[in-house]
C-alpha cells in the first residue's frame, strides 16, 4: 500500500485519546472542517475541538484500532473499532462499537469527515431503562432464520 503521512497521522492520532492530545487532533482539521456522526454535526475547527475537549474529560479511557485505511486522491476511508470506559455508561466498563470515517482532504488536512457507527451499540444500549428497551427491539427485529 502506498504511504499517505496524512492519513497515517490521522490514524495514529486516534489510537489512544486523553485530555492531553487535543492539541495534536486541531493540527489534523482545517479551519473550517465539518463533523458529521449518527449524534452530532459540527462545523469549525474550533467546535470540533471544544467538542474533543469536553468529551475527553468525561471519558476513562478513549482508542481507536484501525484495521483498514485507503485514500485516493482527496477521498479516504478508515474502518475502526473504538473502545470507550464511561462512567455512566455500562457501569463504566469498555465499550467497543465498530465504525467507519469517510474523510476529505484538502492539502495534508481534513475538511470533512463522516462517521458511521451503531449509535445505540455506543450509548443508548448502556443507558438504564432506554438500554434494555433497545437491547429488546433489536433481539425482535432480527430476521429469523429460515426452517428446513
Amino acid at each position: 500500500m502506498h504511504q499517505d503521512p496524512a492519513l497515517e497521522a490521522f490514524c495514529h492520532a486516534f489510537k489512544n485519546l486523553d485530555k492531553t492530545c487535543t492539541k495534536g487532533l486541531e493540527n489534523l482539521y482545517t479551519d473550517d472542517v465539518s463533523l458529521t456522526d449518527p449524534l452530532h454535526h459540527i462545523e469549525g475547527r474550533n467546535a470540533l475541538m471544544g467538542y474533543y475537549i469536553e468529551m475527553l474529560d468525561n471519558v476513562t479511557e478513549c482508542h481507536f484500532a484501525t484495521h483498514h485505511y485507503q485514500r485516493e486522491g482527496d477521498e479516504a476511508c478508515v474502518d475502526w473499532v473504538m473502545s470507550l470506559s464511561h462512567p455512566r455508561l455500562a457501569d463504566g466498563r469498555r465499550i467497543e462499537v465498530a465504525g467507519c470515517s469517510r474523510l476529505t482532504f484538502r492539502g495534508e488536512r481534513v475538511c470533512r469527515q463522516r462517521d458511521y457507527f451503531d449509535a445505540g451499540a455506543m450509548l443508548y444500549e448502556h443507558l438504564p431503562v432506554l438500554g434494555t428497551l433497545i437491547r429488546w427491539l433489536k433481539r425482535r427485529t432480527r430476521p429469523t432464520p429460515p426452517s428446513h
